[in-house]
């Protein structure tokens, strides 16, 4: 009675008894689709023509005409050494060459007197070859002098050092006074109009060229085929001018399992400098995978589950495998669900085991 009672006094008073109200839940249907991947390498910078400079003689450095970080031309004066030993040297070539050939005039006459006089039966055979041989000997000797004078000329002109590409001075760890040899670096000339980023590839990922037999011509064609990539810096920031895979090794590192590649952007504005160390991003279209998004994963210690929505709208955990489809909000189920499935999607971490799903 007592029970009675006050079930009546709530309804006499208009008290509304809350009712459980089911939660909805977005669903999904599993289906195959093709998608595009970054695949992202950590790469570093290099022109394409950066170049060591060292003197190709050995002397005092007497000038440096350049600074670091200064833009050149080819051709342009980087440095200049004392020139006075190897235009001292150029100059006694020069001399022993008018000597030689002095001597060489000489042997000349002698050799054509002496063949005059054979012809009219005065000198013996003895004697004309004798003074031809020494007249060959002479056109020898000349010969050797002339190529000491281009030798002494060329070791004249290495005195002076020039820019063999156009780009941008590196460091400069000498200093004018120093004494300087072919052993010595001067500096590092980077050609930057072209860059090239170097970073490493799995043979996984691209497994076509650890195939044996992959011929050069198969090999352009593939590395032609890949899409552009692009630069990203440390700091987050693209780099806005695309890139293409230029190139890459035939031989994976037994180490560490990879390949070599470069690939090249251009620099039209000397942002790009030898150095720089980012992220090479390349776009792989993966066909037929299964994509869901990210917030029907449900993470549970070291596995993965998404939440199947049986026939009687109930909803039951299983396990997936799934990688990152790169995007930030999808991924990519390589196991634990079949095309035609469903699963629940928004809302999925508060779905428990065996509720009835709407949908």
């Amino acid at each position: 009675m007592g029970i009675l009672c006050a079930a009546f006094v709530v309804t006499s008073c208009g008290v509304d008894v809350p009712k459980e109200t089911p939660s909805s839940f977005e669903t999904l249907t599993i289906k195959k689709s093709d998608i595009e991947v970054p695949i992202k390498f950590s790469a570093k910078m290099k022109g394409q023509s950066d170049v060591t400079i060292s003197p190709q003689v050995t002397g005092q450095l007497m000038n440096i005409c350049v600074s670091e970080g200064q833009r050149v031309g080819k051709g342009a004066t980087l440095f200049v050494i004392d020139s006075r030993n190897s235009q001292l040297d150029l100059e006694a070539a020069q001399a022993n060459m008018e000597a030689a050939l002095a001597q060489e005039n000489s042997a000349k006459l002698e050799y054509e007197s002496n063949k005059n006089l054979f012809e009219k039966n005065i000198v013996s055979r003895y004697m004309l070859d004798n003074s031809e041989n020494s007249y060959k000997q002479a056109q020898a000797a000349v010969s050797q002098a002339r190529a000491a004078v281009n030798r002494a000329r060329v070791n004249l002109g290495f005195c002076t050092i020039t820019a063999p590409v156009a780009g941008v001075v590196g460091e400069i760890p000498v200093r004018a006074g120093d004494q300087v040899g072919p052993s010595t670096k001067l500096t590092i000339v980077s050609g930057n109009t072209q860059m090239n980023a170097e970073f490493s590839v799995t043979e996984s990922i691209i497994e076509k060229q650890v195939e044996a037999g992959v011929s050069t011509a198969d090999k352009k064609k593939y590395l032609d085929a890949l899409p552009d990539v692009t630069f990203v810096m440390k700091n987050g920031t693209e780099y806005p001018y695309k890139g293409r895979i230029t190139s890459m090794t035939g031989v994976v590192d037994a180490i560490t399992g990879t390949l070599s590649c470069k690939a090249s952007f251009p620099n039209p504005d000397g942002h790009l400098s030898s150095g720089i160390q980012g992220t090479v991003v390349l776009p792989m279209m993966q066909k037929d995978v299964m994509v869901i998004p990210q917030n029907a994963v449900v993470k549970l210690q070291d596995k993965s589950l998404v939440y199947k929505v049986q026939p009687d709208s109930t909803a039951t955990a299983v396990t997936i495998t799934a990688s990152s489809a790169g995007n930030g909000k999808d991924v990519i189920v390589t196991s634990g669900l079949k095309v035609g499935d469903k699963i629940v999607t928004e809302g999925a971490n508060n779905v428990m085991e065996g509720q009835r799903v709407l949908y």
